[in-house]
């Protein structure tokens, strides 16, 4: 049972590096690739500056937390399985789960300062860059890791979700 453990504890500790990438880099489109495609020629301070000039709050903060959130939801899960010596298929699937809740937090977290770039510059709201897709397409490739380690799990031999 201890190596089952190891697996869990290696694929909890990939998971949340997995989830702080996806969160880091989605921070990083919102609040810096997006406002400098959207703004070509300004600099990020004078894009900030004609935001507050406009009155509108390019929402660092607001996409920190939301998708910092990501992150502590990946940790708290990792510390759970580890400690719960859940069966390494149980952590895949977790952080499938999570990963797959990307898009959906993509979407909430770039709305706002999306729509704070649309207003001040007058372009289309939203996050513009072709790279969006990836953040899309990456919580999509998770549906079918979910529902084959689901599958596999409810096919598969009987084993207990905690080892013990």
């Amino acid at each position: 049972m201890r190596a089952q453990g190891n697996r869990t504890l290696w694929v909890s500790a990939i998971g949340v590096l997995l989830v702080t990438a996806y969160a880091v880099l989605a921070a990083l489109q919102i609040t810096i690739w997006t406002p400098l495609a959207a703004a070509p020629g300004l600099s990020l301070a004078e894009i900030r500056a004609e935001m507050s000039a406009a009155g509108e709050n390019p929402g660092e903060a607001a996409v920190a937390t939301f998708l910092g959130a990501g992150i502590a939801i990946a940790v708290i899960a990792a510390i759970v399985l580890a400690r719960g010596r859940a069966h390494p298929a149980l952590a895949v699937l977790a952080f499938a789960v999570i990963l797959a809740m990307g898009a959906p937090a993509f979407f909430v977290a770039s709305f706002g300062p999306g729509m704070a770039l649309a207003d001040t510059f007058f372009v289309s709201a939203g996050v513009t860059l072709p790279g969006v897709a990836a953040y899309y397409l990456a919580s999509a490739l998770m549906l079918p890791v979910i529902a084959g380690t689901a599958f596999a799990w409810v096919v598969g031999p009987r084993r207990p979700a905690v080892a013990g």
